[in-house]
Order: structure tokens, then sequence, then C-alpha cells
């Protein structure tokens, strides 16, 4: 919770965090965003690592935004789209097959208020979807039409590429809706593959994060915890795991995965309200310890854990802050390892 004392022409924001946990200050503050800022993706340059881009939404129901930010946190103004209609979440792939030769490399966001997912090419920013597909089309209810989330599945083997959305509001069971991505002499287009997905009923499920190498899918489901599913549709639609609810104060939000060699790694999972991050092993999902970066109420987050160059040297942590910004934390001051 924030709040705003006023000192004469002065003005002090002061944020209640029930944690005492020290701050781990930022490597640096992006730019601000101009309405509402919310969730981000790392794309990275294999050309040249240095010049990388964190995409990051900003959400407005007229003028809203996929802003391309710089590793300053500096906005490109060239590579961010504008005139979008909510843009909620958005997430990132490599080599997207176009056809035979042509691979490209992607970015996947949801625009909430025209019930679709737009996808363009990086870092060229060209549209791919000839303004966008719809979700969730067998719905009636408008809030069950409205998508949040939007995480990208490329399954190592086939190299087929699918694209997780959750929404506003759904149903206790086939709550995400996963669509193939496909590209043939027709262009680029979606075919719904499978309805999956158990909700709670308490608050929403916004954030999906999808674990390529391991085969695994996460969302928060915001009240009660994480739920962990496969990614692969063959492997079937059983819940495999439901965790952390245990570590959260009130909204269990945005989750980045942090992946190192042999399966290792961590999830970090954002605890809204707390004003922190919890961290979970990648192996078995089991409590690390909880974090304090400086945000205020971070809705989304994501992570690379290779080199950005010299002020990201093992990897770089993106987390959403709630004054139209994002902060940008060098791996290494996370001491996850």
């Amino acid at each position: 919770m924030k709040k705003v004392i006023l000192f004469g022409v002065f003005a002090i924001t002061l944020v209640s965090c029930a944690n005492k946990l020290p701050e781990i200050a930022p490597t640096l503050i992006t730019e601000k965003l101009p309405h509402d800022s919310d969730d981000p993706a790392i794309w990275i340059n294999s050309k040249n690592i240095e010049e990388s881009i964190v995409f990051g939404t900003d959400k407005d129901v007229v003028n809203g935004g996929v802003y391309a930010l710089d590793l300053d946190g500096k906005i490109i103004k060239e590579k961010s789209l504008t005139g979008l209609s909510y843009p909620n979440n958005v997430d990132v792939e490599y080599g997207f097959k176009l056809n035979d030769s042509t691979k490209t490399d992607i970015i996947v966001f949801s625009e909430r208020e025209k019930n679709q997912i737009r996808v363009y090419s990086v870092p060229d920013m060209k549209p791919l979807d000839n303004g966008g597909f719809k979700v969730f089309e067998d719905e009636t209810a408008v809030e069950m039409k409205r998508p949040m989330g939007a995480s990208i599945y490329k399954n190592p083997s086939t190299e087929d590429v699918s694209v997780f959305v959750s929404r506003k509001a759904g149903p206790t069971e086939g709550y995400l809706y996963q669509y193939a991505l496909v590209s043939d002499s027709l262009g680029v287009h979606t075919n719904l593959l499978r309805k999956v997905g158990n909700f709670s009923g308490t608050k929403e499920i916004e954030a999906i994060a999808v674990d390529d190498e391991l085969g695994f899918l996460y969302y928060s489901d915001e009240g009660v915890g994480v739920r962990k599913y496969y990614a692969d549709p063959e492997m079937g639609n059983e819940e495999i795991t439901l965790f952390g609810g245990e570590y959260f104060k009130e909204d269990i939000e945005g989750i980045a995965i942090a992946t190192y060699p042999n399966g290792e790694g961590f999830l970090i999972v954002s605890n809204q309200q707390n004003h922190s991050f919890n961290i979970f092993k990648r192996s078995d999902n089991s409590f690390v310890k909880e974090i304090n970066l400086g945000t205020i109420e971070t809705d989304g987050c994501d992570i690379v854990t290779t080199s950005l160059g010299k002020k990201f040297p093992n990897g770089l942590f993106v987390s959403m802050n709630d004054e139209k910004d994002f902060f940008f934390h060098a791996v290494d001051s996370l001491k996850l390892k």
C-alpha cells in the first residue's frame, strides 16, 4: 500500500512493507512509461548482446504500448509499439519458423480490449498476425474473453511453437487456452490445441511462465499458489502440483524462470502486496528464500542468466514497479547461487 504525505510543498511517498528484508538496490531504473507499466520480456540479441532489448507493456485502452528499452533503461522509440488497446503481458521466443528457409525471433502479447493476441517479429518489429488473433472465441461472457497472461512454449524436440493465454475471468477447469502458432503458404495463424488448468475461483489468473527445456507450464492462481502442468499437450492435462501459497501475503503474481545447466535454476515469483519476491528451486519447486528488490506492487518480471555485456555480465532480472517503470538488477545481486 502506498501513502503520499504532504509536508508543505514536498510530497513523500511511503511504502508499507510487511517484510523487514534488506533492500537489494537496482542496477538502474528505466524511463517511465506513459500510463501503467505491467509486464517485461527480455530479448537477447545474439549478434550483439549489448544491443539486447527489454520489452515492457504499458496498459491503456486507447494508446497502450509495448515499449522497447535498451540496457540503459532508455526507450527505443523506433522499436516501440503504440496505439494498442490495453496490452497486458508479453513474451519472447527465438527461431520461429516462417518457412523452410527462414526463421525469426518473435514477441507475443495480449491485447485485452480487443480479445486477441498479437505476434511481431524481432528486432524489425513487423506484425505477423494480420492485425491480431482472436482468443476464447467459444465463450459468450465478456470477462471470459478478455486475455491477460501470454507465454510461449517451443517444444525442444519438434520446434513447434504454441502460446498459452490466460484471461480476466474463467471456469474452474480449462482456464488457459493453448494455441499452436503455425506458418504456412497462407501466412501465420493459430489453432486451438487444448483448454488446460484448474482455477480456485479466488481472484484471477494472469502470470504464466513456460520452462521450454524441462517442458513445464507454471501459472499463478493468485489467491492460492503456483500451479504446474506439462507444456506438451501429449503429456496430458493432469496437474502436477500446486505449491507456494503459504509464502505469499496476498496476490501471487509474475513468474520468472532462472535457468542453469543440468536442469538447475530457480522460479522467482512476485509477492505483490508484500513488495517482495519468493524464490523456489526449479528442480523440485521447494522454497528457497524471499528477497526485497525495492519495487512496489510488482506484476510481471523476467530473467536471463547469460551475459548481456559489461553491465550485466551474468544476466539480467527485470521487474515491473508500480510507478510506471521497471527495475533492472544484475543477476549476481540476487545471490541465487
